[in-house]
């Protein structure tokens, strides 16, 4: 079976572009990736996205039980440092988040920022939000299966299950206007928490990032929806189902947790809090950096050679050695697979033979084509040199038994429609280890004494000049170089 690899999961970001004359990579804007990260999001397979976000939701739901471990049975305490190692302690759920990788509805309505660049659409961003609440809901449901039936609420005397009660009972006595705030403030610390993490890719920096926005939320007494999805039917849970003896041996009535009911969490709570946590990352964080993105100048670039000018992002590029400076035309940066790619491709069945094959690749003028079943589904790829290569090897005899599923590749680069076709340049014609030999850390590793240019002729990148474009595992079309260069060749057209 094919292996499905997105072009920007097989090129490293433009931050990546090294230069010899600096020993510190160049790193692409926070807002370049937030733009990325938001897309990746929206665009993941859905039972993908919907398994992530259900480990999400159990994370979260592990954090909020090493919440209420650390927070019992210290009513001797000072009210603030007790909450601050409360807070530090339920940073662990969105490290696991980040660094184990998982979809939280808290960070994925960062996903505006690609919708507000026009890079998804409206019913892709909500269906994607809904998908991944619903699994964090899933993942949530499970954890509190699991800890009810550990008994998790008698411990320390059931001590655990009291501080468990009142905190899912504190949860509801918010107002609803008090909640949707205590919402938005929550959610502005999350989402500007995984900003920084953009920063580096040192998952130990990462996590150090993740702990004091999150520790101030949580110590701050601000509210997390995916967080009261466990906390709160905890509490109802102890409230309802925890045997007479675990109230009796407190010295409490259960009818005081009364007003602890699904209703009252859903619409008191759950209801204000989870559009709060919109606005403050969706809107406040995300909308936010948008606005102030969008607001910045494009530069003009000076032309050369009777290139007509075209208005650069100051931003994407920067001066690489020997004065040459990558320039990107925004009608370029905007480009999508989709509006290159040919749709109605030349496909080649599986049990065609070699003669066959290599036939219809001749007649209809094509170096390449996709191997496709009936359910239009890519096995592999076939090329008029993989055919001529089994003939060859029987010494061009006749009647060769071979067919094209004997000969397809079957390791096959594809893309997606909404790739970037700027990256997928990249990965046609450079070689990045060859144009700047450095490793991670900025460090040469060859060809010290040789410019630009010079490493420029060689860094050719041994890829395809086709490629496949897959949408939900269907062939949808494929994009050549041939059409790129044509659509370039249109927008330098004096």
């Amino acid at each position: 079976m094919t292996s499905t690899n997105k072009v920007s999961e097989l090129l490293p970001a433009h931050s990546l572009h090294k230069a010899v004359d600096t020993p510190k990579p160049v790193q692409a804007s926070l807002y370049q990736q937030a733009e990325h990260y938001g897309e990746s999001k929206v665009i993941k397979a859905t039972w993908q996205s919907f398994g992530l976000a259900t480990f999400a939701g159990a994370f979260i739901a592990l954090a909020f039980v090493f919440f209420i471990t650390v927070t019992t049975g210290n009513d001797g305490s000072s009210w603030g440092l007790v909450r601050l190692v409360g807070g530090l302690a339920f940073s662990l759920g969105l490290m696991l988040v980040v660094i184990c990788g998982g979809e939280l509805f808290t960070s994925t309505v960062l996903s505006s920022v690609a919708w507000a660049q026009k890079l998804v659409t409206t019913p892709d961003l909500i269906k994607c939000w809904c998908r991944v609440y619903a699994g964090n809901l899933l993942g949530a449901m499970i954890m509190l299966a699991l800890i009810m039936s550990a008994r998790m609420h008698e411990l320390d005397g059931g001590q655990w299950g009291l501080n468990a009660l009142q905190i899912a009972q504190h949860k509801l006595h918010h107002g609803w206007m008090q909640a949707f705030v205590l919402g938005i403030l929550c959610n502005m610390l999350v989402c500007l928490g995984v900003w920084m993490t953009f920063a580096s890719k040192d998952a130990l920096t990462k996590a150090i990032l993740l702990m004091l926005p999150v520790a101030m939320f949580v110590s701050s007494g601000f509210e997390h929806s995916i967080a009261n999805l466990f906390m709160v039917p905890l509490g109802i849970a102890i409230s309802q189902f925890a045997q007479p003896e675990f109230f009796t041996s407190l010295g409490i009535n259960s009818a005081q947790f009364a007003d602890l009911t699904l209703s009252h969490f859903i619409f008191n709570n759950l209801i204000p809090v989870t559009l709060g946590n919109i606005v403050g990352g969706g809107v406040f964080v995300g909308l936010g950096y948008w606005l102030i993105e969008k607001s910045v100048p494009a530069v003009q670039v000076p032309s050369a050679h009777s290139v007509p000018q075209f208005e650069i992002s100051a931003q994407i590029y920067p001066l690489l050695p020997s004065g040459v400076s990558i320039k990107m035309p925004k009608i370029i940066q905007k480009l999508r697979v989709q509006d290159l790619m040919d749709t109605n491709p030349l496909t080649i069945s599986a049990e065609l033979s070699v003669y066959a094959g290599l036939t219809l690749l001749a007649d209809n003028d094509c170096r390449s084509a996709p191997v496709l079943d009936e359910q239009k589904r890519l096995l592999g790829f076939i090329s008029q040199q993989d055919l001529l290569r089994s003939l060859w090897s029987e010494e061009f005899a006749r009647g060769v038994s071979y067919k094209v599923s004997d000969l397809m590749q079957k390791e096959v680069m594809t893309l997606s429609p909404l790739d970037p076709v700027a990256e997928l340049i990249e990965l046609m014609v450079v070689d990045r280890n060859k144009l700047f030999p450095v490793n991670e850390n900025g460090i040469l590793t060859g060809n010290t004494f040789t410019s630009y240019e010079e490493r420029l002729r060689c860094a050719s990148a041994d890829k395809p000049s086709m490629f496949p474009v897959l949408d939900k595992g269907v062939l949808c079309g494929v994009i050549t170089r041939d059409a790129i260069a044509k659509k370039v060749c249109d927008i330098y057209k004096v």
